[in-house]
């Protein structure tokens, strides 16, 4: 049984960690360099570090803040936002990234993920997709950029679909909805996600709770959990969380 990964999110805004709800309303949560080497001492399976203000101040991410961050950890390190090409994804990795994340950039250009894939390897390339429920057909979910500030009018259905077969990786999956409200994944939109494609799904969004992280890693069908509010207010340690999940019978790495 392949076992379930726990995953700390970094929201990078100027330089600090924040956490909002949303999107929006972002809150300090501190020194990204040393959350994320507390976070790697405390048992987290990876983590992932994202300039979420990157993209839409078109700017590159701040490669001192990854290579001071991945200095200071010695668990796989996954950074987004600011990509624009194949230079970029090879600054990033040169900064001590293991993998980089992609939202906006693949949708505006989606062979980025291809040639990125055959050029670093098709592991070293995570997509991101931030989605939205649409009120008119809640059946339907649409994907959103520059850090949701931005609809697309796809449909996360199809777009999954295609970076899948373009060579992605692993799909980081952000439901806008839930994002920072603590009241639990979309367990629907990640089970069909996860359930239609065969690359790992990284659930985001909603996590409130130690059972939330439970719900989505077996309803919802997720390899992995991300999660940040629990973790950066010190309402739950890695520790505590995995011991839970072990307790119920979820494969998970232990210390």
């Amino acid at each position: 049984m392949l076992t379930k990964r726990i995953i700390p999110c970094l929201d990078v805004k100027d330089g600090r960690v924040v956490k909002g709800t949303r999107f929006v309303n972002l809150k300090d949560a501190g020194d990204p360099v040393q959350i994320a080497s507390f976070y790697g001492r405390e048992g987290a399976d990876e983590i992932i570090f994202l300039d979420i203000t990157a993209s839409f101040q078109k700017r590159k991410t701040m490669l001192e803040v990854v290579e001071r961050t991945a200095e200071c950890t010695f668990i796989p390190l996954t950074v987004g936002g600011g990509i624009r090409n194949v230079e970029d994804i090879k600054d990033l990795l040169n900064s001590g990234a293991d993998k980089v994340s992609l939202n906006t950039a693949a949708v505006e250009n989606p062979s980025l993920v291809q040639i990125g894939a055959e050029k670093f390897g098709r592991q070293c390339i995570v997509v991101a997709v931030d989605v939205k429920r649409q009120n008119v057909q809640p059946e339907k979910w649409e994907v959103f950029t520059y850090g949701g500030r931005k609809a697309t009018g796809i449909d996360v259905f199809d777009w999954i679909k295609k970076v899948e077969q373009l060579g992605a990786g692993e799909i980081l999956l952000t439901s806008m909805d839930a994002d920072g409200t603590t009241e639990g994944y979309d367990l629907e939109l990640t089970s069909r996600i996860s359930e239609m494609i065969d690359i790992p799904v990284i659930a985001s969004g909603g996590a409130g709770s130690l059972e939330h992280i439970s719900d989505v890693l077996t309803r919802g069908k997720a390899d992995a959990a991300l999660a940040a509010s629990i973790f950066h207010y010190n309402k739950y340690s890695i520790k505590e969380l995995k011991e839970y999940l072990a307790r119920k019978g979820i494969a998970v790495r232990l210390n």
